[in-house]
Formats: structure tokens, C-alpha cells, sequence
């Protein structure tokens, strides 16, 4: 992951949204801490499954059922 300061990004903005464009993160920082990232915009992220979340959830104010089991399923779908 590359770090560009604030300043260097404003001077560069074009040529970072084609890295970002070829699949790179940029992270822009000011003062040495990261404040913004710029991320290629065909990056996903997982859809969450509410009704799955529901079960879940109820499952831990009733006995303890097959959490585990329901977790490694949801890691392996990357659904965490």
C-alpha cells in the first residue's frame, strides 16, 4: 500500500487515480497520519446477510446452538 502526503496528492491527483485504477490503495496522509485511501472502485465488499445476523443474534439470548459452525460459514463466504 503506498502513502502520499496531502500536498503530493493535490499536485497529483491523476496520475494516483490511474494507479488506483490498475488496482492499487493509496492511503493520503497529512501530517504523517493517514486521513483519506484512494481504492479501486470495482473493489466489492461482501453483501451482509441480515436474516443470517437475526438468527445469530437470537441464538445468543437462547441456548447455545451451532455458533461456531454458523461463523466458519460465514468467514468462508467472507460474510464477517
Amino acid at each position: 500500500m503506498k502513502h502520499v502526503s496531502l500536498a503530493d496528492a493535490k499536485a497529483r491527483l491523476s496520475e494516483l487515480v490511474t494507479q488506483a485504477e490498475d488496482g492499487e490503495t493509496i492511503e493520503i496522509t497529512r501530517r504523517g497520519k493517514v486521513v483519506a485511501r484512494l481504492v479501486p472502485a470495482n473493489v466489492t465488499r461482501p453483501k451482509l446477510d441480515i436474516e443470517r445476523l437475526r438468527r445469530h443474534q437470537q441464538s445468543l439470548t437462547s441456548p447455545v446452538q451451532n455458533t461456531d459452525t454458523e461463523l466458519a460459514e460465514w468467514k468462508d463466504e467472507n460474510k464477517y
